[in-house]
């Protein structure tokens, strides 16, 4: 059997591995994976909190402290502005979170929370809470179904535009958690897909002694390298787009305007 006819033979078994496996009583390696995830942020937070200095010493709490103040500054003062301090611990929990799912997902053999879409609808569906409960608590239960027409327009368009406007607030449960999912889930099909062509080509070079067919496996391994570098490159931007996004989302339920 050549290369090719291997690895198209494989391709469906790769894709199999990607669905929920139960592991005990209904817990699927996804829940396991996340509750591990969970547990690294708490232990992180926990931990860094203890060691913060005036003059920072430690490189590594350093790099979370700007992690932090990045949240801080960038989401929180940036987009939420008056009132941001509140949200500041729910933002850079999910960042924080989303972050070290992602990155885990990198580490062969581990698989990441944000691969399958029953953990981003959790994420997805905390965020809408969240940003729905805060633009109840800032205008009341009337005034924020209220606010979903802008004041100002012709009595007629009033209707229309808050219906459309109840329907786009909606859609953001939505794209919340189907962005993350569809980003992370190709990302790491595209890594699978290399790595079993590298280990196919090497494989089938050495069964049948063909110097060619094994030579064939470098230029897949050069793009499984290019891939991990850009697929870490998606794991930071997933998490910061997901928290920005739920900045943002704050700020219009809070917003006065």
């Amino acid at each position: 059997m050549d290369a090719l006819s291997m690895l198209s033979e494989e391709v469906p078994h790769l894709q199999a591995s990607f669905d929920p496996t139960v592991v005990f009583g209904g817990v699927t390696q996804y829940i396991v994976w996340m509750v591990i995830c969970w547990i690294i942020t708490l232990v992180l937070i926990l931990v860094v909190g203890r060691k913060l200095t005036l003059i920072p010493t430690n490189k590594f709490v350093n790099t979370v402290e700007y992690g932090y103040q990045f949240v801080r500054n960038d989401m929180g003062e940036g987009i939420i502005g008056h009132g941001f301090k509140k949200h500041v611990p729910f933002l850079a929990t999910l960042f924080f979170f989303i972050l070290i799912s992602n990155f885990v997902g990198l580490i062969p053999g581990c698989k990441t929370p944000t691969g399958t879409i029953s953990v981003t609808w959790a994420l997805a569906t905390i965020s809408f809470i969240y940003f729905n409960v805060w633009g109840i608590k800032a205008k009341g239960g009337l005034g924020y179904l209220k606010s979903f027409a802008p004041a100002g327009l012709p009595k007629v368009m009033v209707p229309i535009i808050w219906f459309l406007e109840l329907i786009s607030t909606c859609i953001r449960w939505l794209t919340l958690a189907v962005r993350l999912y569809g980003n992370m889930f190709a990302g790491h099909m595209v890594l699978g897909i290399f790595a079993l062509a590298s280990s196919v080509f090497l494989t089938c070079g050495i069964q049948a002694i063909d110097p060619l067919t094994g030579v064939l496996s470098l230029p897949w391994f050069l793009l499984l390298i290019a891939m991990y570098a850009l697929e870490t490159l998606v794991a930071f931007l997933q998490a910061y787009v997901f928290t920005v996004l739920s900045a943002v989302y704050v700020q219009i339920a809070t917003s006065a305007h």
